[in-house]
């Protein structure tokens, strides 16, 4: 049956990412676009709705979040998450890169040591650096085709370095774990008890497939609620990266005082006009879209993996419990990365994200964006059977 997930919109002319940067990036500007992790989907159309009859207002002053902006976000988290949270316990931030940066600044100082769960999204080891604190690998283990968390190497390192921070990327990006609450748990325990603070990005959240749940990480117990910040955005889940729309919860007092004293000062907790707009819409009225929207994906998935299975069996895709995004493992080919990427790029026309850029863990992988049309897969993915089977 169509849905409304199998349209193609030109997104040319529209400032788009996954396009203009494209050439910087491959060389080429003629590939696939299937690497950065926005969908091809229209947002909800609440969310739009809510937009024009904000802009046919026609001014655009100083704006504040209302109660209304507040309740959205506490209603969503208690009924998609059995979350509650107070709203005093929110704070919008500019981005959920930037609330773990202004998090790196506030409780850590240069020159200490942050841990991260390598192969993990980029920025935690790039933001880290870039700020002067030294980055602490400790990587996950891949067993039986799934990722888990080293947590007796976690238990190693906090022993043996004194560490700051770590930050938790729940779910996971690019592995697609929806990490349970027992693994949650004990990283907690092993956290509070040495004395290193959690930074949970939680921007997967509420893209859990089918089958699997999302566990928030002060939910856990209470040396995670009382030893951590959490990072969220609907930007993921309705497709409304551009607005910037993302806001922190901190239900410790203590750890929110202190957070609040580095965003205030800066009026860095300051919202704009339309992701106030965008996020109450979105978690008022975008239920059902993100239930079809996560059928959609877990059957484009499914396509995936029965493709890659019958006509690439080189190739194997780790099936994502919470994500549009899909980490291939691509080391039976026996190619260099120079080589796995000339396969994807020059060969197969298509842009995908190259895995050592995730870390250690990350080599002989692809990270694959199935938040299109199913009819791009099916082209892309020919294209990629022809360049590995030509």
């Amino acid at each position: 049956m169509h849905s409304i997930f199998d349209e193609n919109i030109d997104r040319h002319g529209s400032d788009c990412v996954k396009l203009e940067k494209m050439k910087a990036l491959f060389g080429r500007d003629d590939l696939i676009p299937l690497w950065v992790a926005d969908m091809d989907f229209k947002s909800p159309p609440a969310i739009a709705d809510a937009l024009r009859e904000r802009v046919n207002h026609e001014l655009y002053g100083y704006t504040i979040a209302s109660d209304a902006y507040f309740r959205a976000i506490t209603s969503w988290l208690a009924e998609r998450h059995s979350w509650h949270v107070e709203r005093e316990e929110i704070c919008y931030v500019p981005g959920v890169v930037k609330g773990f940066a202004f998090a790196i600044d506030q409780f850590t100082d240069r020159g200490d040591r942050v841990i991260i769960q390598p192969p993990v999204y980029h920025p935690f080891r790039i933001v880290t650096t870039s700020l002067g604190r030294e980055v602490v690998n400790n990587p996950l283990l891949l067993q039986e085709g799934r990722y888990r968390m080293d947590l007796d190497g976690l238990r190693s390192v906090v022993s043996q370095q004194k560490c700051s921070m770590l930050i938790l990327c729940n779910p996971h990006n690019p592995g697609g774990r929806a990490w349970s609450p027992e693994e949650l748990q004990e990283l907690a325990d092993i956290c509070h008890d040495h004395g290193v603070f959690v930074v949970s990005d939680e921007i997967h959240a509420d893209l859990a497939l089918p089958g699997y749940h999302h566990t928030p990480f002060a939910t856990v117990s209470e040396k995670a609620l009382s030893n951590s910040l959490t990072l969220m955005a609907p930007s993921k889940t309705f497709n409304i990266a551009g607005i910037v729309s993302s806001f922190a919860v901190i239900p410790d007092e203590t750890i929110r005082k202190q957070y609040l004293a580095y965003l205030e000062p800066r009026e860095l907790n300051q919202g704009t006009l339309f992701a106030y707009t965008a996020t109450t819409a979105a978690y008022e009225k975008g239920a059902t879209w993100l239930d079809e929207m996560l059928a959609y994906v877990q059957g484009n998935i499914d396509f995936v993996d029965c493709f890659l299975k019958k006509e690439i069996p080189q190739i194997h895709a780790m099936r994502p419990e919470a994500s549009f995004l899909v980490w291939l493992d691509c080391r039976a080919l026996g190619l260099s990365r120079s080589d796995l990427v000339k396969l994807f790029v020059d060969q197969a026309g298509l842009a995908l994200n190259e895995g050592s850029m995730f870390g250690p863990g990350g080599e002989g992988f692809m990270r694959l964006n199935v938040g299109t049309p199913r009819n791009v897969l099916v082209k892309a993915l020919n294209k990629l059977k022809k360049a590995v089977n030509p």
